[in-house]
């Protein structure tokens, strides 16, 4: 029990009793903007998406540590990123908005062409990066603070605004081609216009209008995409063509049971008749090794990660910081809602790697600094009045 000196608070003076190490280390989260559960959980994640990566690539350390120097870059730009405020990221919405979209343009003059897709800006010598991945954070930032200097919500006219800014970067990414990140950066943005307030009869509207535009963008589809569509509505019809990776993969999730076949004893990973086993398909490969258990226990955690981040973003204090962090925490949900819907055979194959398990240093990093973005978003929260 602390000793209190009576003579000293008698004369009027405050008396501060002795700091306890659990708030000098709230004090020390507090100095560095970051929030520890939140960091904790994503650690936690990653070490697991390392350990089922080395199974994945066929015991390949080197892809395992070219891996984890890519999350400890990820996490660098996270902590930098915690450390500015609101205000700042809100005056960086739209130069990050205009750049991102201008190297989008750039991508459909000069970009780098792989895989039968012009994705990518190469620096020689230096860098080869997709702009696409950028306006994953650009778009919620430059909507929500549209929105956050008008009347929510939002009326007729700011809501085509907000279309017209959501709609320019992905149809841009959508010629690349790259149906899967369209979809996300689109839904980024969506995510913002609809925290700020929709009617529901506004929200019946458009989904009205989406599924009569649907004829239109089935015409638009290339031909691999159509391919996916029907694949997904029956693999069965190419078993050996495009239906292998589906089929794959459900077999391998369905061989694991309950308890796995065990680390590294994967039949269909280790012998290499699952595709793309250390990106898009890696949840199959922990299912089959793990079993139930194991992706069980990979989803709560995610579900302990989006509820600690809509919780984060519940407790920002003013319109941008709320609509951006919660479209930033959304977004992420449908990353693994959409992956693990297409691994499992629910949803068309769309090439959306599972976060911060999936190989790849792009998604990271930017995962990684959306999750910097809403830990600057909570903690630089001003103190209210009493």
């Amino acid at each position: 029990m602390a000793m209190i000196d009576l003579p000293r608070a008698i004369r009027g003076h405050p008396v501060r009793p002795p700091e306890s190490g659990m708030s000098r280390r709230k004090g020390l989260w507090e100095r560095l903007h970051l929030d520890p559960w939140l960091l904790a959980m994503l650690l936690v994640l990653m070490l697991s998406g390392l350990v089922v990566l080395y199974s994945a690539s066929g015991q390949a350390l080197d892809t395992v540590i070219a891996q984890g120097v890519r999350f400890g870059v990820a996490l660098a730009v996270m902590g930098v990123l915690a450390q500015f405020s609101p205000t700042t990221l809100m005056r960086w919405s739209l130069p990050a908005y205009v750049l991102g979209v201008l190297m989008l343009l750039a991508v459909e003059l000069i970009g780098d062409i792989g895989m039968g897709a012009q994705r990518w800006l190469v620096i020689p010598g230096v860098i080869r990066f997709q702009p696409s991945e950028m306006m994953k954070l650009a778009m919620p930032m430059m909507v929500a603070a549209y929105l956050s200097r008008r009347e929510l919500p939002p009326r007729w006219r700011d809501l085509v605004v907000c279309v017209a800014l959501i709609g320019l970067p992905v149809v841009l990414i959508a010629r690349q081609p790259d149906l899967g990140t369209s979809l996300l950066v689109a839904s980024a943005g969506l995510f913002v216009i609809l925290l700020a307030g929709l009617s529901w009869r506004f929200i019946l509207f458009m989904m009205g209008l989406a599924a009569a535009a649907l004829p239109l963008l089935w015409m638009n589809l290339q031909d691999y995409q159509r391919q996916r569509v029907l694949t997904f509505l029956d693999p069965n019809s190419d078993p050996l063509g495009s239906g292998w990776n589906i089929i794959q993969s459900t077999t391998a999730i369905g061989s694991g049971g309950v308890f796995g076949k065990g680390w590294l004893q994967g039949t269909q990973s280790q012998l290499e008749f699952l595709p793309e086993r250390h990106t898009d398909f890696i949840i199959a490969v922990l299912g089959e090794e793990f079993g139930l258990v194991g992706m069980l226990s990979v989803l709560l955690l995610y579900l302990l990660i989006v509820s600690r981040g809509l919780w984060l973003a519940a407790e920002a204090q003013d319109t941008f910081g709320r609509l951006l962090a919660g479209s930033i925490v959304l977004t992420f949900f449908i990353y693994v809602f959409v992956n693990v819907g297409m691994v499992s055979g629910i949803l068309p194959v769309v090439g959306v790697p599972l976060p911060l398990v999936s190989y790849g240093g792009t998604s990271s990093v930017t995962l990684l600094a959306g999750f910097g973005i809403l830990m600057a978003i909570q903690s630089h929260r001003r103190l209210l009045p009493r």
